[in-house]
C-alpha cells in the first residue's frame, strides 16, 4: 500500500515542518520541536485523530502557539486523563542534597532515571567555606542538640579525611603494584611491572594501579560518611512522574523535603508547567491529605499493636521469608514458556499438561530457555517473573543505596538508626584504623539517641553509612538473575557482592534448576577487583588517543 499522498506537503509546509520534524516525507521521523508542552499534545492528539501528526502540527500547531497548553489544560484539568502526562520529559539537576532526601527521591521507580554522585571515585574530604559538605536540618541547628550534630558529623568527616592517606599506603603495601601484570605495547604481552620499559606503558600502568587502589579507598571509607553527607542528583522523567514526586515531597516531615519540593516544583514549572499544574490544586492538594492522612493513622496503629515485640538487636543480615515449593516453581516457569509458543492453547490446559511432565522434562524446557546466554545482558524472558521470593535483609545503609536502585524490586525499609549495630571493614581492622572507626560510630550513635528521643525522623542525618539498615525486597527469578550477576562482578563493591553471594547461595538450596542457567554469577574474591576493569578502561583511552586513529 502507498501512503505517499499523504506527505504530499508543499515546499512552504516543508519549510515549516523541517523545524519541527526530522524529515517531511517518511513515514518514521523523530520530533524536534523545541517545546516538550507541544511534543506532548502531538503524541496526545494521535489518538484522536485520523490524521498524521505532522498534518495535526500543520492544521492545529502552526497557526496557534497556545495549542500545546491549551491542550494540556482541557485534558488533564476537566477529563483527568493522567496517561497524556507520560509524554512531556524533563532534565533536572538536584544538588547539594543530603544522602535522606536522594534515597527519598529515588524510592520512585516508574517513570524517572536517576544518576547519582559516586562514592568510589570522588573524595568526600574538601570544605566548602571551611565546612564539610553535610546537611544541616534547621529543625536540628535550631534546637539543644545542634553542637552534638556538627561534633558529630563533623568528627566523622575528619576521620574520614585523615583515613584516605593512611588506607591507601595500607592497600598499597597488601598489595604492590609489582603484584599485577600490565599492558607491555613492545611485546604486545602483560608483563608485572617491574618488567616494563616503555615510559608510556609504565605511566599508564601507574594510572590503573592508583586508580584501582583509590576507588578501593573509598569504598572502604565510605562507611564512615552520615547520611546527611551532601550529593548530586540528575533526574531525567515523564510529567506524570515528576507530579507524583512533587506530592510525595509535599508530604515529607522533613523540612529539607518540603523545600525540595518546592524548588522542584519551581524549576519543572519552567520546562513542563502543563504537566505539573496539577500538584497544588483541588486533586493534587486531595491527593496529599490522603498520603499524610494515611501515614498518620498506619504509625498510630503501628505503635499499638507492635509495642509488645522489642527490636531484633542482632540480626540475620540475609533471611529467605517467603518462597514456593522447587516443583510449583519449576511448573509455574515451564507453563509460561510453553505458552508464548503456544498455538490457541489456554493456560489453565497448558499447566494441566505441565503437571504430568516428570522432572527431566520440566529440565529440558527450563534449561533450554537460557542455553544460548553469551554474557550477563542476555537476560531470561518474562516466563521467569513468574517466581518470586521474599527476603529481609540488615546490610549496612552503604550497601542498601547499591541494592535500592534496582527498580523492579519491591522495597519497604524503616527509619535508618543505630539500633542494629554496624559493619567494620576487614580492612580497617588490619590497618590499625579500627579505634578511629568505632570511636566514630560511638559518636554517631551518641548524637543519634539523643536527637532521637524528640526528632527521629531528622535522627537519621547522623547516622553513618556503616550502621546495619533494615528492609524487605519482593523479587522475580528474572530480576534476581540481572541482579546477582551484575552485582557479584568482580569490580562490585565488596558489600554487596557479599550480600548477594548469600541470596544466591539461599536460592541455589531450595531451586537449584532455576539457577543452572546463571552462567555468570561471580563467587570468587577479590583485594583489587576493579583492577581488570581499570586496566581496560585504559587500554581504550590509549586506542583513541593512537595516533593510527
Amino acid at each position: 500500500m502507498n501512503f505517499e499522498s499523504l506527505y504530499d506537503f508543499s515546499d512552504r509546509e516543508k519549510s515549516i515542518l523541517d523545524q519541527h520534524f526530522s524529515n517531511s516525507d517518511k513515514h518514521v521521523f523523530a520530533l524536534t520541536t523545541p517545546r516538550q508542552v507541544d511534543r506532548g499534545a502531538l503524541m496526545s492528539r494521535y489518538s484522536r485523530s485520523d490524521k498524521t501528526m505532522r498534518k495535526i502540527f500543520l492544521d492545529e500547531f502552526v497557526t496557534n502557539p497556545n495549542r500545546g497548553e491549551e491542550f494540556y489544560n482541557k485534558i488533564l484539568s476537566e477529563y483527568g486523563d493522567d496517561s497524556v502526562a507520560e509524554l512531556g520529559e524533563a532534565q533536572i539537576g538536584v544538588e547539594w542534597i543530603s544522602n535522606i532526601a536522594a534515597k527519598k527521591i529515588e524510592d520512585q521507580r516508574i517513570g524517572l532515571s536517576y544518576l547519582e554522585k559516586s562514592s568510589r571515585y570522588i573524595p568526600f574530604d574538601q570544605k566548602v567555606g571551611n565546612m564539610y559538605k553535610y546537611y544541616r536540618d534547621d529543625k536540628i541547628i535550631k534546637s539543644k542538640y545542634a553542637d552534638l550534630y556538627v561534633e558529630s558529623c563533623d568528627h566523622a568527616f575528619d576521620v574520614y579525611s585523615k583515613s584516605i592517606k593512611l588506607m591507601e599506603k595500607f592497600i598499597s603495601e597488601i598489595e604492590p603494584i609489582n603484584d599485577f601484570v600490565y599492558h607491555d605495547s613492545i611485546s604486545k604481552s602483560e608483563k608485572p611491572f617491574y618488567k616494563l620499559t616503555n615510559q608510556r606503558d609504565i605511566e599508564s600502568a601507574k594510572k590503573v594501579y592508583n586508580t584501582t587502589v583509590r576507588s578501593k579507598t573509598l569504598d572502604i571509607l565510605r562507611n564512615l560518611l552520615p547520611a546527611a553527607t551532601l550529593t548530586n542528583l540528575g533526574i531525567t522523567g515523564n510529567g506524570r512522574a515528576f507530579e507524583y514526586l512533587l506530592t510525595r515531597l509535599y508530604c515529607s516531615d522533613l523540612i529539607e523535603l518540603k523545600a525540595l519540593a518546592r524548588s522542584l516544583n519551581s524549576e519543572l514549572n519552567r520546562v513542563i508547567p502543563s504537566f505539573i499544574k496539577r500538584v497544588n490544586e483541588k486533586h493534587g492538594k486531595s491527593l496529599q491529605s490522603f498520603m499524610v492522612n494515611t501515614n498518620k493513622e498506619v504509625s498510630k496503629l503501628t505503635d499499638r499493636y507492635l509495642r509488645d515485640i522489642q527490636p531484633d538487636l542482632s540480626p540475620i543480615e540475609v533471611r529467605l521469608i517467603d518462597y514456593i515449593d522447587s516443583k510449583d516453581a519449576e511448573m509455574k516457569i515451564v507453563s509460561a514458556i510453553l505458552y508464548e509458543n503456544a498455538h490457541g492453547q489456554s493456560l489453565h490446559d497448558i499447566i494441566k499438561l505441565v503437571e504430568t511432565f516428570p522432572q527431566e522434562t520440566r529440565n529440558e524446557i527450563i534449561f533450554a530457555y537460557t542455553k544460548f546466554r553469551g554474557n550477563r545482558r542476555h537476560r531470561p524472558g518474562r516466563a521467569f517473573e513468574m517466581v518470586e521470593y521474599l527476603f529481609e535483609l540488615f546490610t549496612n545503609f552503604g550497601m542498601f543505596r547499591d541494592l535500592h536502585r534496582h527498580r523492579i524490586l519491591t522495597i519497604e525499609r524503616q527509619l535508618l538508626s543505630t539500633r542494629h549495630g554496624y559493619d567494620i571493614p576487614k580492612e580497617i581492622l588490619d590497618s590499625g584504623i579500627d579505634k578511629d572507626f568505632k570511636d566514630c560510630m560511638y559518636v554517631a550513635n551518641n548524637a543519634y539517641e539523643n536527637i532521637a528521643k524528640s526528632m527521629p525522623v531528622e535522627a537519621q542525618y547522623a547516622v553513618n553509612f556503616a550502621y546495619r539498615y533494615p528492609y524487605f525486597i519482593k523479587i522475580n527469578l528474572r530480576e534476581i538473575y540481572h541482579m546477582i550477576e551484575l552485582r557479584t562482578s568482580a569490580q562490585g563493591h565488596p558489600d554487596y557482592r557479599r550480600i548477594c553471594h548469600q541470596i544466591y547461595k539461599k536460592i541455589n538450596d531450595i531451586h537449584p534448576v532455576l539457577l543452572k542457567g546463571m552462567k555468570f554469577v561471580n563467587l570468587n574474591e577479590y583485594v583489587l577487583g576493579r583492577f581488570d576493569t581499570e586496566k581496560r578502561k585504559e587500554m581504550k583511552r590509549r586506542e583513541l588517543l593512537s595516533p593510527n586513529n
